[in-house]
This record gives C-alpha cells, structure tokens and sequence, in this order.
C-alpha cells in the first residue's frame, strides 16, 4: 500500500502545475496595461481597469466557487476553472478582432473567473495534501511556482506583445484615419497568439486533471449542516481576509506597473522595461523558495512581519528616490512580498476544519482588493502627476499586512500570546 506521501504526491505535483498557469496569465497584465494603453489612448486610471477586470472576478465567483467546491469537491472545481480559463483566452481573439477595449476587459473578466475557482480549490487544496504541520511550507512551495510564471511571463509577453518601436500619441495623431486602424488593429492582433497558445495548455492540462484520480480529502465535521458564513466567526479568518485584500493590492500596484513605472520614471523603452519586469517575477519567484525555507528557522508569522518591513522601505525609496535607484527598489519588493499570500492564507484557514472551505472562498473574495487598489494608484498618478507618489498605495497596504503578521494572525483563545 503506497504511504501518505507517495498517495499525495502526483496531485500535488499536478495541482502545483496549476500555480504556474494562473501565475503566468496574471503576470502578462503587465504587458498589457502599457500596450493597451498606447492602442486605445487611455490614462492611467483607464489602464488599471485591465486588472479590475480580472480581481473583481474574484468578488464575484468567490463564494459560488465555495459552493462547488462544497458541493462536489475538488477535482470537480479544477475541471470547471480550467474550462472558464482556456474559454477566455480564446475570447481574445474576437476582442482583437473588433478592436473594442470593453471586449478585451470582457475576455480578462471571464479568465479570472476560472482563476478564482482554480485558487479557491488549489490554494486550500495543496495545503491537506500532506502533513498539517508543514502546511505554510507546502503552499508557499506550491506559489514559488506563481513566482517562476511571474519570471518568464513578462519576458515572452513582452516579445510576443510590445512593439520594438511603437508610435508616439503625436505621430498616431497625425495618420489618416485608414493608416491609423490598420496600426491599431496590428498592434490589438498582437495578443492573439500568446493566448490562443495559452488555452490549448490549459485544455491539455484540463484532460490530465480529468484522467488522473485525486483524492478528494474531507473534513471529519464536513458532514454536518453548517451556514455557508459560519467560518466568519473565526477572528484569524477575518483578519486574514482583510489582510489578503491589501496584501493582493500591494501586489497587483506593484507588478502590473512595472513597465509603466519604469518608463515614466527613467525614461526606459518599454520593450526594456519588460526585461525589469522579468527581474521583479524571478525576485518573486526566488523569495518564495527563501521563504519556504526560512520558515524551517523563522515562524511564519514573524518572516512575514520582517519581509512587510522591508516592503514599507522599499516602497518608500521609490516614492521618494530619484533615478534608477526607484527602480532597483521597486522591482526588489516583490522578494519579499512573495511570501505574503501564502502565509495569509495558510495561516487565516488555520484549524477551521468544516469552515476550511467557505474560510478559503472568503479570503480568496478578498482578491478584489486587486481591483480596487491599482485605480486609487492610478488617480494618485495622474492627479499629482508623478506615477511615483502612486506607491503610498502599497505603502499603506505592507503597513496591514504587517499588522496581521504582529498580531491578526492569532486565534480568538490565543489572543493574548505573544508573537512567537
């Protein structure tokens, strides 16, 4: 008879690949927020819609995720989040097709709704699939993934997507009507074959899943009636949620301004800012491995609290740095941001038992903070004029992160410990 760890561990390789995925089309926002912005004209605030589109899924499909995952288990919401994903990818290409920018948000809206079924399943999910001791280790393991698609993303985008020498506003401006559609359609019909590409993984990944036998754990309270809310009266639960909602703001004010951040601050080409954007994913992607082991020394709790330290420097450095150095320090935040979801997540489901699912599909709702916080940044930018002061935003939202990390994280009967 295989023992636990052999049992677990072709689903877990399986559910880690799927981390990847959702890390790699999350971290192509980047690309896309300055070309779609070019393309159609848009301001800052308008751009950062590209990523409301896609965390306000996340608001929306949070808690029907909960229910399918209730209802029918974890393989079961695998299989319907992949088929959510690889059908918006394909959208893509009408949206390039008609050249309308609602039709491109559309399609980003209905991607995001198949990765909030696939996190609120593979989040919770990697974290049973072993020992509930190692749990934080394993899902931070899990999201170092998210951090190598967070990596290459940017770069093959930025190949694929970014034109090597795209047209000024002015010279737009100056076409006819008839030369300007026909550079606009050519740069829309860019983003075509990245996703078109993309959803025929995901429909080769969907099958696998759909083949291969995955233990579907259950708790042993699972079977009784419980109100879907009910987990809310976990204090940790609801200081996680609120934690994650700031903790994913940060995140998304971070990444997806890179190459926006990087040009307008230094003065760089976009197709060379991307390369920055590639070495925020690897930094991303190399602070989760550090984390992951650091945690073997360091309780998460207190690691989280150090890296939201670090975060608040880093962001107060480019904020009020001139020059490169702005930069530097951005792309160096997401080291030690990487850790901060995981660490979230596990340590909000921590001990819920029958709540384990409807408490992962509220912190997985508080991904919307995704959606709300990039405009609050993008209208700081635009109205002082120095996309610089834009990073009080995640400034602010370190600060709760590390608020959780002191304290929040604690249950109701531990209230009184001390960090330890």
């Amino acid at each position: 008879m295989a023992s636990p760890q052999k049992k677990f561990l072709i689903p877990f390789i399986l559910v880690t690949s799927l981390f990847f995925f959702w890390g790699f089309v999350h971290n192509l926002d980047p690309i896309l927020i300055p070309h779609l912005r070019r393309a159609f004209s848009l301001n800052t605030v308008q751009a950062s819609l590209v990523d409301s589109a896609v965390f306000i899924a996340y608001f929306i499909m949070a808690i029907p995720a909960g229910f399918i995952m209730k209802k029918y288990g974890y393989k079961t919401g695998i299989l319907i989040g992949l088929t959510f994903f690889a059908a918006g990818c394909f959208l893509f290409v009408p949206a390039a097709n008609t050249m309308q920018y609602v039709f491109f948000l559309g399609a980003l809206f209905v991607v995001a709704c198949g990765l909030t079924i696939l996190e609120t399943a593979a989040n919770p999910y990697a974290t049973v699939l072993g020992p509930p001791e190692t749990s934080t280790q394993r899902l931070n393991f899990a999201q170092s993934f998210n951090g190598l698609a967070a990596f290459t993303a940017p770069i093959i985008g930025g190949k694929l997507i970014l034109s090597a020498d795209p047209i000024g506003e002015k010279e737009l401006n100056a076409m006819s009507e008839t030369a300007r559609q026909a550079y606009l359609h050519s740069e829309t019909s860019t983003v075509k074959l990245p996703y078109i590409v993309l959803g025929v993984i995901i429909l080769i990944v969907a099958a696998i899943f759909f083949f291969t036998r995955l233990p579907d754990i259950k708790d042993e309270e699972e079977t009784e009636k419980r109100n879907f809310f009910s987990s809310w009266k976990h204090k940790h639960l609801r200081n996680a949620v609120v934690a994650q909602f700031f903790y994913v703001g940060a995140q998304v004010c971070v990444m997806s301004f890179i190459v926006l951040f990087a040009t307008k601050a230094t003065g760089i080409s976009e197709k060379s800012a991307s390369w920055y954007a590639g070495i925020a994913g690897l930094a991303f992607m190399l602070g989760r491995f550090a984390g992951t082991f650091l945690m073997k020394f360091i309780p998460p709790p207190r690691l989280l609290v150090i890296y939201s330290a670090i975060s608040i420097l880093l962001c107060l450095v480019t904020i009020f740095g001139s020059g490169s150095i702005t930069l530097y320090a951005l792309v160096s935040i997401p080291f030690f941001m990487s850790i901060m979801f995981p660490t979230i997540f596990a340590l909000g489901i921590k001990d819920l038992g029958a709540d384990t699912k409807p408490g992962s599909s509220l912190i997985i709702m508080a991904i919307v903070g995704g959606a709300v916080l990039p405009p609050a940044l993008g209208f700081l930018a635009d109205k002082t004029g120095d996309i610089q002061n834009g990073n009080f935003v995640p400034l602010i939202c370190f600060a709760v992160v590390l608020l959780f990390g002191w304290k929040g994280y604690q249950h109701s009967e531990k209230a009184t410990e001390v960090l330890h």
